[in-house]
């Protein structure tokens, strides 16, 4: 069973009710406005009480929670208004009248008026009756009316306190609900006792009929009083007593009303809204708007109806905007299955679709059944004849309005396109089945011609010259010449130009043929294709329905929806190529779906009664160009933050903000106060001074400045609503960031003094310059002389010294091996120290020759030696170094090599230790040199006066260091290891 089997008999039980639907009910509520629903999750407020909104655009919430503030895009909850704080935020009552104040009242009593100049709070101090402020109203004359729990007040205009309204005007004393000024003049007051009612020129209020507690009221659009009870039953409000004893009976029920600008009633009941048409008539599903289909809860309380036509709904849990859509959807009770149509003979619009049959419409509903059977194709040719397809038949209807069945070439596929040639013969492409032309009552595949493509051809049409023009899937038009019945056929593609992707429409437009497809539309004239190009990005993708109206507008329907091209934008496309600009109708206008991307096509007509009808998947759409719904207010516009390096100012309307000096980085809030379409707003904004031009802001309401001067600047920022209407005067902000001393004329006078200076300081230099140079020179040569002597130095220390030392070391250990006081031992102990002399005056030597050696020279000079020694010792040795090392004077080198050279000695030979640690650290105060062993230690004489008998090594040690004066300490126990530290303080060490 096939998919489109399966959907016929799915609505086949509707059809049957389809037509009385479609003649007897209004188009359904949510066709005619985009609604929209906000809750906790999106951040709005819940248990909405109040709306109002001011001359500025804010539309004002009252909550018991909290005032918020909504701009279009977020919800703000406010502690303040123009910079002064809500007394409470239990907020009631709320009045925004023409003045720019805002007035609001709070549930525990007292009123507060917030204007740009100050703020003031009303109690009963001041006249103003206790308890809760159900509402407030500014009258006609500029007076502000207050309705509380004990009663009414009025302040009149320039007084200082509110006047009680009670006995004295015939008014209870007790819960006034609601004020309402007629459209007459008249006075409405709907309190616990009923309605009273103060016509123009009267001093004192008259009671109304019912007089039951009567609440929330409204104006209808014949000027009759609406209010409702406790029983949410709705009454019209009688003036004068009823006829007889009957009780009135309730003319509708609901919990609150509101009739919008067009006078249509809202009634709000407790599980949503509905609308009605006629306050008697049935309550319709169609026109009721619940938890079912997107309420933001239950329980709506309270409505608005903004400026721009918007109206607002609060609930318990949220609130709701319904939008009127600027495109109007076709009342049908049963939704369409992928519909085509095309233009009636009699001035209305044939529509069928995959399952049920091919109905004449108006844009009121249904006429009537034109044809049995579904609609796949159609084709009005140019002799008046219409020619209808579907996949079991084909029609062919006479100017007479004669029908004629036609079977087709192939059974069960549908018919894709159809076109009749000026010799009367069918052209139609087939699903699946490929191209055929029907000429004489014969299917001839491919009319006979050669060169036309295996792909399916998706689209037709025919020029002024006869001329058959077949789209196909591949991007390719093939043209069929007038009278052509052999030969090849001519193509096009994307050597001339054409870009499209898959063919969906081909549209005459005089001497030339436009083509829409997946990937954009293209104009043929002159040879060749030229692609549409838009501003702002717009690629006009899936294209399968194009008009050109006579005024020279381009309309197009894709797969982003409507668009639509003025007659000058397209000239100058024609002209020179620049892109069009173009006006988009979507979602936002009330289109659902989008344009067919294969059949039926074409998705757009224009209808004989001037209208433009879409299709889509769906629904049908249609628009009166000539009577597009517009916006015609320009959006306010605001900045109403700013950030200076993080730091938050208060702006003070229409005076300049003061940065302090060094304010570097802006980030600068603004916003556009248009309720109906904030998607479309766009916003421009420039900073005089940083900016060449405006600026865009996509998708954002800040911009952000770095790195600015001291200075003056002057922040402009201005918005266009969804119609492109510009807030020409916009607003700005003028901000001053102080100078730093450099900006100052007392710098420029340090500049001049400096610049003299600097003169003055060159002429120095280049003395200086020129003596360094000789400088220089002289220090290069004498450094490429201690070079040498360095080398030198290396080279004795490594292998004269060395070998020297080595074979000492190894006399003293064979002397060691000689019983000490014998004649063999003394001599060569007198030999040994006879070597050691000499080794020190070579070491001696060699230290002159390395008198400015490299800084680490006295590490390596100590570390080579001490392993020395321990080559022919059982001890282990190892150096540390801390700090940065760094080049010794001369004489401080010489000595303390000389001293750390003994000590290690000294260590090595007599300590018996099992390890001897050498330590340099290279300190800014002071340069220390420690030289420590685990071995025996010295005896406590020893370590505290350095000498020993027949010793002259430590000494030795002291004189050296008392020579540079250095402090030297030996540390020493017997057992414990001795440790010689000598230290030298930085300003002589280095």
């Amino acid at each position: 069973m096939s998919v489109r089997l399966l959907r016929r008999l799915s609505i086949l039980p509707l059809l049957a009710l389809h037509l009385h639907a479609c003649a007897a009910s209004p188009s359904p509520l949510l066709s005619d406005y985009t609604h929209n629903a906000w809750g906790a999750l999106q951040g709005a407020p819940v248990d909405v009480l109040k709306f109002a909104q001011g001359q500025d655009g804010w539309l004002w919430i009252a909550t018991a929670t909290g005032l918020y503030r909504y701009d279009g895009v977020r919800f703000d909850r406010v502690d303040s208004v123009y910079g002064y704080r809500l007394p409470s935020s239990n907020v009631l009552g709320l009045a925004t009248p023409p003045d720019g104040a805002v007035w609001v009242g709070y549930r525990l009593g007292g009123v507060t008026v917030f204007r740009q100049g100050g703020a003031r709070t009303y109690g009963e101090a001041d006249g103003l009756p206790t308890g809760a402020v159900f509402h407030i109203e500014a009258a006609p004359d500029g007076s502000i009316w207050v309705g509380t729990r004990d009663g009414a007040a009025r302040l009149a205009p320039g007084a200082d306190r509110f006047e009680a309204q009670a006995a004295n005007v015939s008014l209870p004393d007790k819960r006034v609900y609601q004020i309402l000024f007629g459209r007459d003049g008249t006075q409405w007051m709907g309190t616990m006792h009923g309605v009273f009612f103060r016509k123009p020129g009267q001093t004192r209020f008259s009671h109304a009929w019912p007089r039951t507690m009567l609440t929330s009221m409204d104006e209808a659009p014949d000027g009759a009083i609406w209010a409702v009870d406790n029983q949410s039953n709705y009454y019209r409000v009688r003036t004068s007593a009823p006829h007889g004893d009957a009780p009135i009976r309730p003319d509708a029920t609901g919990n609150g009303i509101r009739f919008d600008r067009a006078g249509t009633m809202w009634l709000m009941q407790p599980d949503g809204l509905e609308r009605k048409f006629d306050p008697s008539g049935p309550s319709l599903p169609a026109q009721r708007l619940t938890r079912q289909n997107g309420i933001s809860g239950p329980l709506p309380q309270s409505s608005f109806q903004d400026r721009e036509g918007n109206l607002w709904f609060g609930t318990s849990t949220g609130l709701d905007r319904l939008r009127p859509n600027r495109l109007q959807t076709l009342p049908v009770a049963v939704p369409f299955d992928h519909p085509g149509m095309l233009p009636g003979p009699d001035g209305d619009v044939w529509i069928g679709d995959y399952v049920g049959d091919v109905r004449s419409f108006t844009a009121d509903g249904v006429k009537k059944v034109e044809l049995k059977g579904a609609l796949a194709a159609s084709h009005w040719a140019p002799d008046g004849t219409l020619w209808l397809g579907n996949e079991q038949e084909l029609h062919h209807r006479a100017r007479n309005g004669a029908m004629t069945r036609v079977v087709p070439p192939v059974l069960g596929l549908d018919p894709q396109a159809l076109q009749q040639d000026r010799s009367g013969a069918l052209w139609a492409s087939f699903s699946g089945g490929g191209l055929f032309r029907l000429s004489e009552g014969k299917w001839i595949a491919n009319g006979g011609l050669s060169g036309l493509p295996a792909v399916l051809t998706t689209a037709m049409a025919i020029d002024g010259a006869g001329t058959v023009w077949l789209g196909h899937a591949d991007n390719t038009i093939s043209l069929v010449a007038d009278g052509q019945r052999a030969g090849a056929v001519r193509r096009l593609g994307a050597p001339d130009g054409l870009q499209v992707g898959t063919v969906l429409q081909l549209y005459r437009d005089g001497d030339m043929m436009w083509a829409g497809g997946e990937n954009g539309v293209a104009l043929y004239r002159a040879g060749r294709f030229q692609m549409l190009r838009g501003a702002r990005g717009a690629a006009f993708r899936g294209v399968s329905g194009i008009v050109r109206l006579p005024d020279g507008d381009l309309w197009l329907h894709g797969a982003d929806g409507i668009e639509h091209i003025a007659a000058a934008s397209l000239a100058a496309w024609m002209r020179d190529g620049s892109a069009v600009v173009s006006e988009r109708f979507d979602a936002l206008d009330g289109l659902q779906g989008h344009a067919s991307q294969l059949r039926p096509v074409p998705s757009l007509i224009h209808a004989p009664d001037g209208k433009l009808w879409f299709s889509t998947s769906a629904t049908i759409a249609m628009l009166d160009p000539l009577h597009i719904r517009r916006n015609r207010l320009p959006p306010p516009v605001q900045i109403h933050s700013l950030l200076a390096d993080g730091v938050r100012y208060t702006l003070d309307d229409g005076k300049p903000l003061h940065l302090p000096q060094g304010s570097r980085n802006l980030q600068i809030g603004f916003t556009a106060l248009s309720l109906s379409m904030p998607e479309r707003v766009r916003l421009r904004y420039r900073l005089a001074g940083v900016d060449a031009g405006w600026q865009e802001a996509v998708g954002r309401r800040e911009a952000y400045y770095t790195n600015l001067a001291p200075g003056s600047y002057r922040f402009d920022v201005t918005a266009a609503n969804e119609d492109g209407v510009w807030n020409t005067q916009g607003t700005g902000l003028d901000i001053v960031i102080a100078p730093a001393f450099v900006q100052t004329p007392w710098f420029a006078l340090l500049l001049a003094l400096g610049a003299a200076l600097l003169l003055y300081g060159g002429y120095v230099l280049r003395i200086r310059h020129l003596t360094r140079n000789m400088q220089e020179r002289l220090q290069e040569r004498l450094q490429e002389r201690l070079a040498e002597r360095s080398r030198i130095a290396r080279s004795l220390h490594d292998t004269l010294l060395q070998s020297v030392q080595g074979l000492i070391l190894s006399f003293h250990a064979h002397a060691d091996m000689l019983p000490k006081g014998t004649r063999e031992r003394a001599r060569l102990d007198g030999t040994l120290n006879l070597a050691d002399q000499l080794l020190i005056e070579g070491r001696d030597q060699i230290m002159d020759l390395r008198a400015s050696a490299e800084p680490d020279e006295l590490r390596l000079a100590l570390q080579q030696f001490g392993k020395g020694l321990a080559e022919h010792r059982a001890h282990a040795f190892t150096v540390h170094v801390s700090g940065i090392c760094r080049r010794l004077q001369p004489r401080v080198h010489d000595e303390i090599y000389a001293i750390a050279r003994e000590a290690l000695f000294n260590a090595s030979r007599y300590a018996e230790a099992a390890n001897i640690v050498l330590e340099l650290d290279y300190a800014e105060q002071a340069f220390t040199l420690r030289v420590r062993d685990d071995g025996c230690g010295l005896d406590d004489a020893v370590a505290q006066t350095g000498q020993r008998p027949g010793h002259w090594g430590l000494v030795g040690m002291r004189e050296r260091a008392a020579a540079i004066d250095a402090s030297l300490r030996i540390d020493s126990r017997p057992g414990a290891g001795t440790q010689i530290e000598v230290s030298v303080p930085g300003r002589l060490a280095y």
